[in-house]
């Protein structure tokens, strides 16, 4: 497992652990992730430059494959900002009945018009792309559910408490 060119990373890329994240934007075990463990972690580790956090889309349904695309959309620079929001608040857009308008607004709020989010939406390349990484991954991977990670290349599964992670990435730390 490598970081591709293609990767937004989040944290020095020059960290000598790599954790690979495969979420789905629409899963409550993913967004449990990214509102409780993921602060610990950027404080712990991501900050100190000793991990870099790559964030892979593996969409489950049409709607996490949306939200991925809005986060694409909104640029390197913004992308991680996007993430913590959606997950944040998947409550109040996956769950709803009209979820696109609820992405529409979260874009909206993110600076990203109308027109700009239409076009996104309607972005065959992007939405392609998106779902071709997840099925690769999954292939390639064997990943069966969300989120997956893999720490240096060991795998976890779930939604780890922090002490997971920690233990993963300081046996990762021990090697490099």
């Amino acid at each position: 497992l490598t970081v591709s060119p293609d990767d937004i990373v989040l944290g020095s890329k020059d960290a000598p652990v790599t954790i690979i994240e495969y979420a789905s934007l629409t899963c409550p075990h993913c967004a449990h992730f990214d509102i409780d463990t993921l602060p610990k972690l950027r404080t712990a580790y991501i900050d100190p430059g000793k991990v870099k956090l790559v964030f892979r889309d593996f969409p489950l349904d049409t709607w996490a494959l949306k939200a991925s695309m809005l986060a694409h959309c909104a640029g390197p620079d913004r992308f991680y900002g996007f993430l913590d929001v959606l997950f944040s608040n998947q409550a109040q857009w996956a769950h709803v009945d009209d979820p696109g308008a609820a992405l529409a607004g979260i874009a909206k709020i993110g600076g990203i018009g109308k027109e700009e989010f239409d076009r996104c939406m309607a972005d065959d390349a992007l939405s392609d792309k998106i779902t071709k990484t997840r099925f690769d991954a999954e292939k390639a991977l064997e990943i069966q559910s969300t989120p997956t990670f893999f720490v240096n290349g060991e795998k976890l599964v779930g939604a780890q408490p922090f002490e997971a992670f920690k233990d993963a990435i300081e046996k990762a730390l021990a090697k490099s």
